[in-house]
Parts: structure tokens; C-alpha cells; sequence
């Protein structure tokens, strides 16, 4: 068995040493429903999962993989973007996960932007509680992101350390842009 996990398992990880039964959080970007189930079993009952995706696929894709695994009772699926996440949760988050870039086996011409990006994790940044989590998973290879991931880097490298602690994981040695996780800790 690997020791070091995928980026996506890596992102698990963190997460899953946070989150609790009874917790507020955010799939920022829905996708095929993954992370969405993920959170969702996470979080039981008596939690809630918010989930965000700006293409009808991505959402009736989640829909479809929650209700298979009858979690889709404590999940709102959002179609919008993530840059508007304040418009539909008001506080107490204690995670956000992010998968930047597109849908798998979607449009690649639909993918997620450098400027909503920011905005969206400005945003989960003010919502998430005080050592809350916000989780990327950068997906910048091929035919776009390298804009998004160099943006989102530098915005995230001018983030206050006394008010956030940011980690990066990255597998230098691996060919073909593997995707970076980036995990922020709000410490205030």
C-alpha cells in the first residue's frame, strides 16, 4: 500500500481530522459528487453539506451519486458559483473544499476562473470558523489553470500568517502537472 497519499486523498485526510457529525461545510465545486458524498458521511444527520457548481451535469451528477447512497437529505446543491458562497451560507463553516479546474469528462472550455477563485476562497476564508479549514486541489495541466494556479498562489502566498497558516503539498518529481493541495488553517 502507498504510503503518500493522492493529492485527492491527501485533501481527505486533512479534512476528515477536522470535521465532525453535526458540522457546516462547502464543496466549492461539486463536479461528479466525490468530495460532496465525501463531506456528506462526514457530517451525518445532523449536519450539513453546501455544494456549488455552476453546470447542470456537475450538479445532477452529485444528485444522482448522493441519492445512490441516500445522503442527499443533509446536502443543498447550489447551482452557481462559488464566488457567491456568502449569498447561501452566513457563518460556521469548518471546511471548504476546492477542485479547481474542470468537470472530468466535461467541457474543457468550462473550467474555474482565477478572479471567481479568489473571491470564493476571500469569502470561505471570512465564513469558516476560527481553525476552520479551506482545502484546493489545483488541477492546472493540460489545456488551462496555469493562469488560475500561478493567481491563486500568489494571493494565497500575501495571506496575513498571524491570521492563516498555509500548507502546500506538491510531488515535484511527478511529470505532467500533478495536482497541488494547498490547505489553509484560519488561526483567528
Amino acid at each position: 500500500m502507498r504510503f503518500l497519499k493522492s493529492p485527492v486523498g491527501i485533501s481527505h485526510e486533512v479534512i476528515q481530522k477536522l470535521v465532525s457529525k453535526g458540522d457546516v461545510v462547502v464543496d466549492a465545486t461539486v463536479g461528479n459528487g466525490n468530495d460532496t458524498l465525501f463531506l456528506a458521511k462526514l457530517v451525518g444527520d445532523n449536519g450539513h453539506v453546501f455544494g456549488f457548481d455552476i453546470q447542470d451535469k456537475a450538479i445532477e451528477n452529485t444528485r444522482q451519486k448522493l441519492i445512490s447512497e441516500d445522503m442527499l437529505d443533509n446536502v443543498t446543491l447550489i447551482k452557481d458559483g462559488h464566488q457567491n458562497i456568502d449569498k447561501y451560507v452566513k457563518s460556521g463553516i469548518k471546511a471548504v473544499i476546492f477542485n479547481l479546474g474542470y468537470l472530468p469528462g466535461g467541457d474543457h472550455k468550462i473550467h474555474t476562473k482565477p478572479d471567481n477563485t479568489i473571491t470564493a476562497i476571500q469569502k470561505s476564508l471570512e465564513l469558516v470558523v476560527s481553525h476552520g479549514i479551506v482545502v484546493l486541489v489545483i488541477y492546472y495541466g493540460g489545456d488551462s489553470g496555469f493562469e488560475e494556479k500561478d493567481a491563486v498562489l500568489d494571493f494565497l502566498r500575501e495571506l496575513d500568517q498571524k491570521k492563516y497558516s498555509v500548507l502546500m503539498y506538491d510531488f515535484i518529481n511527478n511529470i505532467n502537472c500533478p495536482p497541488i493541495v494547498v490547505c489553509i488553517e484560519k488561526l483567528k
